[in-house]
């Protein structure tokens, strides 16, 4: 198993890049994770609508000089299908038993995700209602998809 991670701008905060690196380990026995960053754009204050899409098509351009092809693309997306745990697990699974041996995570800049990449997506993912610092999510996507690689193979895990 191959597992990709695409994040628009660079980790800054010490905890969240130690919190990654223990779920990174920690995934290393169930599959090969990769952590790649692309550089945001920066966005003026007062942004027009056509000035947010051409933002968010640039980060997209970057980020799908990235994707390898034969991935399976599924893209944060606040407007996405909400997953519990188990549910995660179920579609990770069923991915995987139907040949999909790579998966790519994106986790778009704080615009959000252009439409080049909505359109190729193979899932749009809510990680929640809420709004979480794109930092932060990173760390929660890496413990969410530790926890589902626990679920798969029936080991046990906190609730």
């Amino acid at each position: 198993m191959k597992l990709t991670i695409i994040a628009v701008g660079k980790l800054k905060e010490k905890y969240l890049k130690e919190g990654i690196a223990e779920y990174a380990k920690r995934l290393g026995r169930f599959c090969d994770l990769e952590i790649m960053e692309v550089e945001d754009e920066p966005a003026p204050d007062h942004i027009s609508p056509a000035q947010e899409e051409q933002i968010k098509g640039r980060e997209a351009d970057k980020i799908m000089k990235k994707v390898k092809d034969g991935t399976l693309l599924i893209l944060l997306d606040v407007k996405g299908e909400k997953l519990d745990s188990e549910a995660l697990a179920k579609k990770m699974k069923s991915f995987f038993v139907t040949g999909h041996s790579h998966l790519t995570f994106v986790i778009g800049g704080s615009l959000g995700l252009g439409t080049q990449l909505l359109k190729a997506a193979n899932l749009r993912l809510s990680m929640s209602d809420l709004t979480f610092p794109h930092q932060l999510v990173r760390l929660m996507l890496v413990e969410q998809v530790f926890r589902a690689f626990k679920i798969i193979n029936g080991e046990t895990y906190h609730k």
